[in-house]
């Protein structure tokens, strides 16, 4: 598996998020490698993507979102889960892509549908907010490829964004066992 160039990441955030899926999720830890191959992902777009958490503007919380592409933006949400994106486009966008689900391939026991369950399985916390995703703790790679028709529909919990909430920004792979929610 070859890590992803950062110039797969410095693009339109809806492109970058289609090509994520198949594309595999690596994670080194104490005691192995984790492993698991992305088929479910949710693209925001930036400070005028009312769902995006750079809506707001630049803060502590979402600085990471605002930095350059290729690095992991993770936060907490609900007081409980950790969610993680890959960041996109240029520096000061604040865009990023959501990653809600992995197949397991390689050392991951814990189930993977699902943002805050891909987190806890695969050992990512806010440890790693603005980690690169070229290096060796968390990246994303390619690797072997199987065909796959990709569904479109709006992103998931976003209602209070307004006509932002049915946008198409959600992209799996179908027929999947591990999306999220169909």
């Amino acid at each position: 598996m070859e890590k992803l160039e950062r110039s797969f990441y410095d693009r339109d955030t809806r492109i970058v998020a289609a090509e994520l899926l198949g594309k595999y999720l690596v994670r080194r830890v104490l005691g192995g490698t984790r492993v698991g191959r992305i088929v479910e992902v949710e693209a925001y777009l930036g400070s005028h993507d009312r769902a995006a958490h750079s809506h707001r503007g630049l803060t502590p919380r979402t600085a990471t979102m605002f930095g350059p592409p290729g690095r992991a933006y993770v936060y907490f949400v609900y007081g409980m889960h950790h969610c993680v994106n890959a960041v996109t486009e240029g520096e000061g966008h604040g865009s990023a892509v959501l990653l809600r689900a992995l197949e397991p391939i390689r050392g991951v026991v814990l189930p993977t549908n699902g943002p805050g369950r891909l987190c806890k399985a695969m050992a990512i916390d806010r440890s790693l907010d603005g980690a690169d995703l070229n290096g060796d703790e968390l990246y994303i790679a390619s690797g072997p490829e199987a065909p796959f028709a990709t569904v479109r529909r709006p992103r998931i919990g976003v209602d209070y964004a307004g006509h932002w909430a049915r946008r198409l920004l959600r992209f799996y792979i179908k027929g999947n066992p591990q999306v999220s929610r169909l």
